[in-house]
């Protein structure tokens, strides 16, 4: 009942700072787009860490045609990977979430990229929605930060938990036979 309602109040303030947000800038422009995903990020990691939900579907699990992550490398993911580097936000993250071959860790940091993913794309439809909005309102020129931010901080971040996951299922895996043969030794 308390999760529930902590949940009720993380969207109801989501919707009233949103309504703010476009009432004291607009909805054009590279400041709205940016204050947009920054306030969305923030509101959906409350929304995410209340909700603490086991996100087993199959929507998580590797799909044929991401076998190997090609499809993804294919778009730049490797690119976008160097990037974050160089920015600083791999050391930031690793800092947070530190990677070992413990079961536990993988465990945990494979859990917080299917959390991550389900934040990135609530806040990818939210965006993509002020996207069409504007786009269809003022032009599809004055929704060009809304596009671009959008993929850069939400489609691409996507992409990387779905490229990574699988090599974590896999070390999770060979961490599971490790710990058996110690046990059996």
């Amino acid at each position: 009942m308390r999760k529930n309602f902590f949940i009720f109040l993380i969207i109801a303030g989501t919707i009233v700072i949103l309504y703010f947000l476009v009432l004291w800038i607009g909805v054009q422009g590279f400041l709205f787009a940016w204050i947009l995903n920054f306030m969305l990020m923030m509101c959906v990691y409350f929304f995410t860490e209340t909700l603490k939900a086991p996100l087993q579907t199959s929507f998580f699990r590797e799909k044929q045609w991401e076998k190997k992550g090609k499809t993804y490398e294919r778009l730049g993911i490797n690119l976008f990977r160097k990037l974050l580097v160089m920015l600083g936000w791999e050391k930031l993250n690793k800092k947070d979430n530190p990677v070992s071959k413990n079961l536990k860790v993988l465990t945990h940091l494979e859990y917080r990229t299917r959390q991550s993913e389900l934040g990135h794309l609530i806040i990818f439809i939210i965006v993509s929605g002020f996207n069409i909005y504007v786009a269809v309102q003022y032009g599809f020129t004055a929704s060009i930060w809304l596009l671009v931010l959008n993929i850069l901080l939400n489609l691409y971040p996507i992409f990387l938990q779905r490229y990574n996951r699988p090599r974590l299922h896999r070390a999770i895996v060979l961490s599971k036979r490790s710990e058996k043969r110690q046990g059996i030794t």
